[in-house]
């Protein structure tokens, strides 16, 4: 590989090596500070032309099948290629975050709280396998223990919802509960298609709670129902 430059950096991919006579090649951050060497180059250019036109006619030293030496055209050549690569080379360089420098961090906006979603439009059935509309039940706090049946969980939050809340259980299972727990009502989801709405993974040993206001807008979900301080405040919001 090349001679690498002043941070430790060789050549780019695919750029072929520097002769080694050419000592250290620094190449600039900003391509645009080689256009006082550019110009240097093309007035070297420019004064080689006239020497060699004054040095010898145009006609001396013709190559065997007589058209003009390639000398100079090759060198012009050579050096505008030098130069391209080199501004190219400039642009797409890596550079490392110089010592003492700070980036820049552009500020993210700070998330503002946001309710989950609305509530799906489904029908889940009693214990007389009657269809019950979700949404007729707002507001509400929606549990769903058909893999915990939690008692103790949902009887601590049937005692601390407001007035006008309803508080509901939800099973998977056809059979409903038929000795709910007081101020409690029991229903059945059986396609199972209030989690598969909401993308809700059963865990064993936990009932998770949905906190729905009366437009139907999901506004938290409780991932595992424990004590009621964890919810208090936003099951008191659900009639405001």
């Amino acid at each position: 590989m090349g001679m690498p430059d002043a941070e430790g950096h060789g050549p780019p991919d695919g750029l072929p090596d520097l002769p080694p006579e050419w000592g250290r090649v620094v190449i600039p951050d900003d391509a645009s500070e080689l256009a006082d060497e550019a110009r240097q180059v093309r007035r070297e250019l420019r004064r080689l032309r006239r020497r060699s036109g004054l040095a010898r006619p145009a006609r001396s030293h013709p190559r065997p099948d007589g058209r003009p030496p390639l000398g100079l055209p090759a060198l012009a050549l050579v050096v505008s290629m030098l130069i391209t690569v080199t501004g190219l080379a400039a642009v797409t360089w890596p550079r490392s975050i110089r010592s003492g420098s700070t980036p820049t961090v552009v500020p993210y906006p700070t998330a503002v709280p946001s309710p989950v979603g609305p509530l799906p439009a489904l029908d889940l059935v009693d214990a007389g396998n009657s269809p019950v509309p979700l949404r007729g039940l707002l507001p509400a706090m929606i549990i769903l223990v058909d893999v915990c049946a939690c008692a103790e969980r949902v009887t601590e939050a049937a005692a601390i919802a407001p007035p006008g809340v309803t508080v509901v259980t939800v099973t998977e299972r056809r059979e409903v509960d038929t000795s709910p727990i007081p101020g409690v009502r029991a229903l059945a989801d059986p396609a199972g298609g209030l989690r598969a709405y909401l993308h809700l993974a059963g865990h064993p040993g936990q009932a998770t709670a949905l906190l729905v206001d009366r437009e139907g807008t999901l506004v938290r979900v409780v991932p595992e129902l424990g004590p009621v301080e964890a919810y208090r405040d936003d099951l008191a919001q659900l009639t405001a």
